[in-house]
């Protein structure tokens, strides 16, 4: 079993939070999905053992893609792989690329699952995020996208300067009155080398205050547990039977293949990744040069890796994946961390609280192995 990415690195606009790797410009785009065609090929072989249950396409902004350009990189994907009959294909967008005419050609062409990016509903807000879209436009987009993708999610951020918990209450009442049945959440994050770090350095926009977004945070879990919605990882919530089946495989350390620029790979133990330049991206694959650079990962990365991402999940940590002595090693804390309310526990796993969830990063930091012969 195992899960693909694509990630598109194009975008209409750049956000000012946004970290991951984009261009504005779309002037060597079919130039670098030649070399994603490419790439698919040429790592086939590696990948002949696995059955592939999920397809992303991020980015970036996917939608910007003719629908006749998706459906030719799925067809490499059902050409070169083994592409499970049910496979989740997902699919994000922005809402202003949402028109009757694209939401009807991805479902043509074989996308199962609609990624909206709405992230908010208040216009100052998006404004403030330079957002490509309105909050019309967030709006109706989901009203036409339902209709076509049952099987939908929405993004949303919180802890952003400016927005009241007011506001925030009434993003995500928008999204549960409309049915959405996944709902991602993110509190803001500063990542450097981004516009918006560049601009609360030079203070030209507040900091963002770490008591808002905990508040916010927690109106979110309260809100849409009354709604139904099962907290299944700590920015994701879902009705019963819409969780992603394909960052559910992220959480569980199943392999995946990422193809395009900055992409990453994983085939435990070794993780690989692209180059993030799109130019150097296309130079390197026509020279079948197909993984940029690699890692081994040691055992005690491995489960340190494996103890963080499980706390950030409902089921939590399996007490099964981890050596007695280590957890004998981990007592004193769990037993701090309980009385705290931040961690629950029973005979075969512990779990974050919705109080523990906030200091998710801080409580997986404490539990980190040093050093390989801890696991030995």
């Amino acid at each position: 079993m195992a899960g693909l990415y694509l990630h598109i690195p194009f975008c209409k606009q750049a956000c000012h939070y946004c970290n991951f790797h984009f261009a504005t410009s779309l002037q060597h785009k079919s130039e670098l999905l030649e070399a994603m065609q490419l790439e698919l090929i040429g790592r086939a072989q590696n990948w002949q053992s696995e059955t592939f249950e999920t397809v992303y396409f991020g980015g970036g902004t996917p939608s910007l893609l003719k629908s006749t350009e998706i459906e030719s990189l799925l067809a490499s994907i059902r050409q070169g792989y083994r592409l499970d009959s049910t496979a989740e294909i997902t699919l994000e967008a922005n809402p202003d690329d949402c028109t009757e005419e694209n939401l009807f050609s991805w479902q043509q062409v074989g996308i199962t699952r609609l990624s909206l990016g709405i992230q908010s509903f208040a216009q100052n807000d998006l404004t403030w995020m330079n957002r490509a879209h309105d909050a019309d436009q967030a709006k109706q987009a989901l009203i036409r996208a339902i209709n076509y993708f049952p099987n939908l999610t929405a993004d949303l951020i919180y802890g952003t300067p400016g927005l009241t918990d007011d506001q925030w209450i009434q993003n995500i009442q928008t999204l549960t009155d409309l049915g959405v049945p996944h709902i991602s959440a993110y509190a803001l994050t500063v990542e450097p080398q981004t516009p918006l770090e560049k601009q609360i350095r030079l203070k030209q926009k507040p900091e963002t205050d770490p008591e808002q977004q905990a508040r916010q945070f927690l109106l979110l879990t309260e809100k849409l547990a009354t709604a139904g919605y099962e907290h299944y990882e700590i920015s994701n919530f879902a009705k019963p039977g819409f969780r992603s089946r394909h960052n559910s495989s992220y959480w569980k350390g199943i392999a995946y293949l990422g193809i395009g620029p900055s992409a990453h790979s994983y085939q435990p133990p070794v993780r690989s990744w692209q180059v993030a330049n799109n130019r150097q991206y296309i130079e390197q694959i026509r020279k079948q040069v197909f993984i940029h650079e690699s890692e081994t990962l040691t055992q005690a990365q491995q489960l340190n890796e494996t103890v963080m991402i499980a706390l950030r999940t409902l089921e939590g940590l399996p007490l099964s994946q981890i050596p007695p002595y280590i957890q004998n090693a981990w007592e004193p804390l769990l037993q701090q961390y309980e009385t705290a309310g931040w961690v629950g526990r029973s005979a075969d796993r512990i779990w974050l609280t919705t109080a523990g969830k906030l200091q998710a990063d801080g409580i997986a930091a404490a539990l980190t192995v040093d050093k390989a012969d801890q696991i030995n």
